[in-house]
C-alpha cells in the first residue's frame, strides 16, 4: 500500500516553474518510473490514465473542490479482502492490475484524513500549486515550503508593510 509520502509525491508532480505549471506525470517515462518505485506495472498506457485521474481529483478534493464522480469511478467494484497470514490479517484489494496503484492512492489520502484530519492541504501561496502535509503539533503549518514560499511571502508583506507606513519627517 502506498503511503503519506507517495501521496504527496503524486499530488505535488504539477509543480509552478518559471511562473507556469508543470506536469511531471505528462512525460510517461517519468510516470512509469514512479508507478514501477511504488509497485505498480510501469508502462501501462491504462495505469497511467488511472494514476492521472487519480491524482487530479485527489488535487482537486486537498484544494476544496469536490470530484466525486471522479473518485467513485477509481473506487467502483474495488475490494479490500483480509487473508490470515503468520504475524496476523493483512488485507488485499481486488481489482484490475492496471487501476491498482489508483486505487492505492485514493486509500492512502483517504488513510491521511483519517489518521490527520485537515492536515493535508495546499500551499498558502497562491503562486505554488504544492501541497503540504502539516504534521506540526500546532498544525499551524501554511507552506510547502519555508525556504521558498515561506520566505518569499513573508517578505512580500514586510515590503507591503513598509510602502504603506510614511516616513517621519
Amino acid at each position: 500500500m502506498l503511503d503519506d509520502q507517495a501521496l504527496l509525491q503524486a499530488l505535488n508532480s504539477t509543480p509552478v516553474a518559471d511562473g507556469r505549471r508543470q506536469d511531471l506525470w505528462r512525460d510517461d517515462h517519468e510516470m512509469d518510473r514512479w508507478a514501477r518505485e511504488h509497485g505498480g506495472l510501469g508502462g501501462d498506457k491504462e495505469e497511467r490514465r488511472w494514476l492521472r485521474t487519480a491524482r487530479d481529483a485527489l488535487q482537486e478534493l486537498a484544494s476544496g473542490t469536490s470530484t466525486e464522480p471522479h473518485l467513485q469511478q477509481i473506487l467502483a467494484g474495488v475490494r479490500k479482502v483480509p487473508q490470515f497470514s503468520a504475524p496476523g490479517i493483512e488485507w488485499h484489494l481486488e481489482v484490475e492490475p492496471e487501476r491498482r496503484l489508483a486505487v492505492e492512492l485514493v486509500l492512502a489520502w483517504a488513510d491521511v484524513e483519517e489518521r490527520m484530519p485537515g492536515r493535508l492541504r495546499p500551499c498558502e501561496n497562491p503562486e505554488c500549486r504544492l501541497f503540504l502535509l502539516d504534521r506540526s503539533r500546532a498544525n499551524a503549518g501554511r507552506w510547502c515550503s519555508m525556504k521558498t514560499c515561506g520566505n518569499r511571502l513573508k517578505a512580500r508583506r514586510h515590503q507591503a508593510r513598509t510602502r504603506e507606513t510614511p516616513r517621519p519627517e
